[in-house]
C-alpha cells in the first residue's frame, strides 16, 4: 500500500511540475487599412512566478519543505545568477521551467526581492 501511495504522490508532483502553467501568445497582429503591425505583449513576471514557482516555493514565495525562500532571493543572488538557476536548474529544481523573455523578466523581478 505504501508503494502505491508513493507512486501516486510522485506521479502527481511530476505532472504538476511538467504542466507548470499555460504558455501565452506573446504577439498580437492587427490589420488596419492594408498594413499589418505586430505588437509584443508585456511579460508579467508576477503571473509567471504565480503559475510556475508557488507550487514548490509557497504561495508567498516563503519557501517550504526544502525549497528556498524567494522573498529575499535578490539579497543572495544577482540577476545573472537567478537567470542561470532558471535556465540550468540547481539542487532539486530542474532547469528550463521558464525560458526566453519570461526567464529574463522573472530573473529581473526576483533580483529586486531583497
Amino acid at each position: 500500500m505504501n508503494k502505491k501511495l508513493l507512486a501516486v504522490i510522485f506521479g502527481t508532483v511530476l505532472l504538476l511540475a511538467a504542466c507548470g502553467g499555460a504558455k501565452t501568445d506573446k504577439t498580437a497582429t492587427e490589420t488596419t487599412t492594408g498594413t499589418t503591425t505586430t505588437e509584443t505583449a508585456k511579460v508579467d513576471p508576477e503571473k509567471i512566478v504565480q503559475a510556475k514557482c508557488t507550487t514548490c516555493h509557497g504561495g508567498n514565495l516563503q519557501g517550504q519543505g526544502g525549497t528556498p525562500n524567494l522573498m529575499t532571493v535578490g539579497s543572495r543572488l544577482s540577476k545573472d545568477e537567478i537567470l542561470n538557476v532558471l535556465k540550468n536548474g540547481r539542487g532539486g529544481m530542474p532547469g528550463g521551467l521558464v525560458s526566453g523573455d519570461e526567464a529574463e523578466a522573472v530573473a529581473t523581478w526576483l533580483s529586486n526581492n531583497k
